[in-house]
C-alpha cells in the first residue's frame, strides 16, 4: 500500500521548496519529514527529491506528486458529498498547467485570475512552446495545457481556443538598414532575427510562407515575450510578435511590418485532464472565455 504520510511529505517539500516549510505546512517536525522521505526513497530504491534551494522533484518524485494532487481532487469531491468523513488529508490543491509564452503574455492571465477568484485551488504554470506543451500532458507533468495539438491526449478533453495572430515586425531604422531594396529572401538571410529558443520556429515558418526562404539567417536568442517587443523597438532584430503586443506600436509607426498584411496565425487548443475538467469546470470556462475575447 502507498504510504500517504510519506507521499504527502514529498508533495509538500516540492510545493514549498524546503523540508522546513513542508514540516510547517503539515504541522510536523523537519526530522519527521526527513525520515518519511528517506524511508520511502529507500523502499522505492529511487531519489524522489533533489535537495537544494529550492528542493525539486525528480522525474519519479513528480509522478508521486501528481498522484497526490489527483487523490486530493477525489478527496475534495468525496468530502463535499460526505462531510461527516472529516477533513481531506492533502491540503490545498495545486493544478499544474503548461502554457506557451505568448499566450501567457497576452490573453491567458485574465483566465488564470478569473479561475483563482472562484476557486480555492492554486495554479503552477509552466512555459513551453505550443508545439511541445502536449508532451507535458503525455508525461503526466501537468493536468492541462494550451497547445497547438488538436488530437486529444489520452485521458484529456480538448476544446478549440482560436488563432493567435503574429506580425513580422521591426523598427523603421532596422528595416532601412537591412532592407534598403525591399524585404527579400536573400536580404532576410543576412538580417538578424529574434528567436525565443531552439523550439521556436515561427520566424522561419513566416519566412518560408511569405518569401519562400529556406535558409535561416543570423539570430539573437531571447526567451522573453515582452523582450521580443523591446528588442524590436530598439532595432536589435526582426521577429514575430502577437497582435495584442504590437498593435499600438504599429499604429504609431514605432514598429513596421516587414511585409504589410503578411501575418501568421497559430491555432491553439485547450487540453485538460477529464478528472480536472469534472472537478474544476470553472477552469475551462475561464480559459475558453478569455480565449474567445482575445483570439481570432
Amino acid at each position: 500500500m502507498i504510504d500517504y504520510s510519506a507521499a504527502l511529505a514529498v508533495a509538500a517539500i516540492v510545493r514549498t521548496g524546503s523540508f522546513e516549510k513542508a514540516a510547517k505546512a503539515l504541522s510536523v517536525t523537519p526530522s519527521a519529514i526527513s525520515q518519511r522521505v528517506r524511508l520511502l526513497e529507500e523502499r522505492l530504491g529511487a531519489v524522489l527529491v533533489e535537495r537544494g534551494t529550492p528542493c525539486v522533484a525528480t522525474e519519479k518524485g513528480a509522478w508521486l506528486c501528481r498522484h497526490v494532487e489527483l487523490v486530493g481532487m477525489l478527496e475534495n469531491d468525496l468530502f463535499e458529498r460526505l462531510p461527516g468523513l472529516g477533513d481531506p488529508l492533502s491540503g490545498p490543491i495545486t493544478l499544474d498547467i503548461a502554457v506557451n509564452a505568448d499566450s501567457l503574455g497576452t490573453w491567458f492571465m485574465p483566465a488564470a485570475a478569473a479561475f483563482t477568484q472562484s476557486s480555492k485551488a492554486l495554479l503552477k504554470i509552466a512555459v513551453d512552446d505550443q508545439d511541445h506543451t502536449a508532451d507535458w500532458l503525455r508525461r503526466g507533468h501537468v493536468v492541462a495545457a494550451v497547445t497547438s495539438l488538436a488530437k486529444p491526449v489520452a485521458g484529456c478533453k480538448t476544446s478549440p481556443l482560436g488563432r493567435l495572430r503574429y506580425h513580422a515586425t521591426a523598427s523603421p531604422d532596422f528595416v532601412a538598414r537591412h532592407f534598403p531594396n525591399g524585404v527579400t529572401a536573400e536580404a532576410l538571410a543576412q538580417a538578424p532575427a529574434l528567436t525565443f529558443n531552439q523550439k521556436d520556429g515561427l520566424q522561419q515558418d513566416w519566412a518560408m510562407t511569405t518569401l519562400g526562404a529556406t535558409e535561416p539567417g543570423p539570430t539573437h536568442w531571447l526567451p522573453s515575450t515582452q523582450g521580443f517587443v523591446e528588442a524590436a523597438l530598439l532595432g536589435m532584430g526582426w521577429g514575430l510578435n502577437p497582435t495584442q503586443l504590437v498593435s499600438g506600436h504599429l499604429a504609431t509607426g514605432r514598429l513596421v511590418e516587414l511585409v504589410p498584411g503578411a501575418t501568421l496565425d497559430v491555432t491553439l487548443h485547450w487540453q485538460v485532464s477529464r478528472l480536472v475538467s469534472s472537478q474544476f469546470p470553472e477552469l475551462s470556462r475561464a480559459v475558453l472565455a478569455a480565449a474567445k475575447a482575445a483570439l481570432l
